[in-house]
């Protein structure tokens, strides 16, 4: 399981190293081998192990061709999936067009999210929780039933 948020570098040739206390993890459940979408609600980007990312192909495989917004996810998160294999210094390449998609540059955030990553721009990410804190600061929304009995 992947949490926390690490600060990490993109190289030149988009490279981003995989902190260290993830590497092993990624090595032994995935072989190093992983795959990086687009998220489609955020400007950030998602990267799965290969195991996981078997989960969530399945599930995109029972969806419809017919029903457009199934389709439309398909299309969305299939269409910009990149496999992505960690070298021998624990770093993946990251497509220039899922670069792209994120505003990336090269300050990032690495943010676990129990079965994968989101990958965030460092400025979009320090916006997104400043917002985030901002909302449930103000608790002026609906809180979800999912979310009522859950307490930290």
């Amino acid at each position: 399981m992947f949490r926390g948020a690490t600060a990490v570098s993109i190289d030149d040739k988009g490279r981003l190293a995989i902190p260290s206390k993830y590497r092993s993890q990624v090595l032994s459940q995935a072989e190093g081998k992983m795959v990086c979408t687009i998220d489609t609600l955020q400007p950030c980007l998602l990267l799965y192990a290969m195991p996981e990312w078997k989960v969530v192909e399945q599930y995109l495989a029972g969806l419809s061709n017919f029903e457009p917004a199934e389709r439309r996810v398909k299309r969305l998160v299939l269409g910009h999936a990149h496999d992505c294999d960690m070298d021998k210094n624990g770093r993946l390449l990251i497509a220039p067009i899922l670069r792209s998609h994120a505003a990336l540059d090269k300050k990032v955030m690495l943010v676990g999210q129990l079965n994968k990553f989101e990958i965030w721009s460092e400025d979009a990410w320090n916006e997104q929780i400043k917002r985030d804190i901002e909302i449930e600061q103000r608790g002026d929304f609906e809180v979800p039933d999912r979310l009522k009995d859950f307490t930290l």
